[in-house]
């Protein structure tokens, strides 16, 4: 079975098994490492990409649901203004310490902006509650996201 997958505007054949994990298929078939697999539960979020705008988790996710659906990850996420804004809201922030969850955090601050470009601490809590940061640098991301908001 072959699946058409439009990833970062570019349209893939994809020949993996249907039920594979959509992070595999982006990480060993179409070598787009920015995506991590953390826990493999859908439980820490370093794993999400933006599908149709909305921040996803792909590690459990079968591959077949992702068939024509616009998806985006971290490699992809610069191509808009909202995204470089995200992405330099979180350098300037020294967002990331280890950097293994922030580009589950960057998309998902992407989703919840493109959204709701004024969030209140609510909704940004809301919107990163599936995302855990083993380092705590999570002020540190509250704080870009806030600063992503105000530009």
């Amino acid at each position: 079975m072959t699946l058409s997958l439009t990833i970062n505007g570019k349209t893939h054949q994809v020949t993996s098994e249907p039920d594979t994990p959509l992070i595999y298929v982006l990480r060993n078939e179409l070598w787009l490492k920015g995506t991590k697999l953390g826990c493999g539960l859908e439980q820490c979020g370093a794993c999400a990409v933006l599908v149709d705008g909305k921040a996803v988790l792909s590690c459990v996710s079968a591959v077949e649901a992702f068939d024509r659906k616009e998806i985006t990850t971290i490699e992809g996420i610069a191509s808009t203004e909202l995204g470089r804004r995200v992405q330099g809201a979180f350098v300037e922030t020294s967002a990331a310490q280890c950097g293994y969850c922030t580009a589950g955090l960057v998309v998902a601050t992407a989703a919840l902006l493109s959204h709701n470009p004024k969030p209140n601490k609510v909704d940004i809590t809301e919107a990163l509650t599936p995302h855990l940061c083993r380092c705590g640098s999570h002020p540190r991301v509250l704080r870009a996201v806030k600063r992503a908001s105000e530009r």
